[in-house]
């Protein structure tokens, strides 16, 4: 049995710590699959040495992390958001186009002010053995922050929780749960975990994203890991 932490109970306790309820990346050694591209097989495709030096910035991260929820902006509306000069938000969203991580929204904006958008699709964050150690430690950089990002999220709905009309709220912790599940597992038995969820966002998930905008939806995240659980030593796997 996993451990199902009901969002009723999360809402009574919200205001101390949190432990961070894990979800749709694969970390590390795999990789942090965030969103462009895919291969041939559907999987995301890996970002490449250049592209992850380009995003390895707080900003850029913190932009690529924002579109999606939030859909196209401008410049000018992601400098509100993020507190910097929209002249700030152009440079770094014209460097995140040159490598295929954002785009411009066709038939939207003018040439003073124009729309971007992630790049649909996925990509991946990988850091291996093979790998040099400088490559390495961007990809953990990048892995944190987006991490880091993910769980001021989790934080920010407990927090907006608080100040939603009761009978909404109601209806919105009937369809939210944070579930953690601690198991014992082989390295292939995790490989077949990952596969498995594959599926499932083929079927379930990958659906939804047509329904951006419409009448009755809201942005959600749906997150998944799979990774070894390290000892309370913090010894090496």
């Amino acid at each position: 049995m996993g451990n199902v932490v009901p969002m009723a109970t999360a809402r009574k306790n919200s205001p101390g710590p949190a432990q961070e309820p894990e979800g749709a990346a694969r970390v590390g050694g795999a990789d942090l699959r965030v969103a462009p591209g895919t291969t041939d097989d559907g999987r995301p495709g890996e970002l490449g040495p250049a592209a992850l030096r380009a995003l390895a910035h707080p900003l850029r991260i913190r932009i690529l992390d924002l579109l999606p929820s939030h859909g196209p902006l401008t410049a000018s509306k992601l400098g509100e958001i993020v507190g910097e000069s929209s002249g700030s938000t152009s440079y770094h969203l014209r460097q995140l186009a040159k490598h295929g991580l954002v785009r411009e929204v066709e038939g939207k904006g003018t040439a003073r002010e124009r729309w971007w958008e992630r790049t649909p699709g996925g990509f991946s964050i990988s850091s291996s053995g093979k790998d040099s150690p400088a490559s390495r430690q961007t990809a953990e950089a990048v892995n944190a922050e987006f991490l880091r990002l993910r769980h001021e999220r989790v934080m920010a709905f407990l927090r907006a929780a608080q100040q939603t009309d009761e009978e909404k709220l109601e209806t919105l912790l009937g369809a939210t749960t944070f579930v953690t599940a601690n198991k014992w597992a082989t390295p292939e038995q995790m490989v077949a975990l990952v596969q498995a969820w594959d599926r499932f966002s083929a079927e379930h998930l990958e659906p939804l994203s047509s329904q951006a905008g419409e009448p009755g939806t809201l942005p959600v995240e749906v997150h998944f890991d799979v990774f070894p659980t390290v000892d309370p030593e913090g010894n090496p796997l």
